[in-house]
């Protein structure tokens, strides 16, 4: 993840937010049936979120970032011989460059725009296929409960959705600040 944001978010807030995720997945499961057990008939959406969650997000972040990144960050398959001289040259940029945007205040402004939009748009997204697909899970749900599992749900996607912007079109932060960047 080191690669993808910075250092802070993503040793410390994107870790963070993933385990939180993990755990709350059954204080937010409203299914009465099996309490205390898990069963793949009763629960798919909470045991795939988990297994998402845990295997994609987690264990796999640590293969590719232990045996798949050599020198330099760089992409190196297994059997490849890491070559510390091997330059490549990307160009990555930021997406309010891309734009044209100059100023500060101007990237500021459009990076929260941009992430506030991802959250506002997959929020109506993630409503509007829990309330097709999982309509008893929904109407049981409480605003506080679905809400959680709207945001954690929304920045799990999020972070293989950064790793295809820096992987496929060489963005390399959406939103940027003075303080942080994501």
């Amino acid at each position: 993840m080191l690669v993808y944001f910075d250092p802070w978010i993503a040793g410390v807030v994107m870790p963070t937010l993933i385990i939180i995720g993990l755990m709350i997945i059954p204080y937010v499961d409203t299914n009465p049936l099996g309490s205390g057990y898990y069963t793949w008939k009763q629960r798919k959406f909470a045991i795939s979120t988990f297994l998402f969650g845990f295997v994609i997000l987690w264990v796999s972040m640590i293969i590719i970032g232990t045996f798949i990144r050599g020198p330099g960050w760089q992409w190196f398959w297994p059997g490849q011989t890491w070559d510390h001289n091997r330059l490549i040259y990307e160009v990555n940029r930021d997406l309010p460059d891309i734009f044209g945007i100059a100023s500060n205040v101007g990237k500021i402004i459009f990076g929260a725009i941009v992430v506030g939009g991802y959250y506002l748009l997959g929020g109506f997204i993630v409503y509007s296929l829990f309330r097709r697909y999982m309509r008893k899970d929904f109407t049981r749900m409480s605003l506080l409960q679905f809400s959680m599992v709207q945001f954690f749900l929304l920045t799990m996607v999020a972070l293989p959705l950064k790793m295809a912007l820096r992987l496929l079109w060489h963005i390399k932060y959406v939103w940027v600040t003075p303080w942080f960047n994501v």
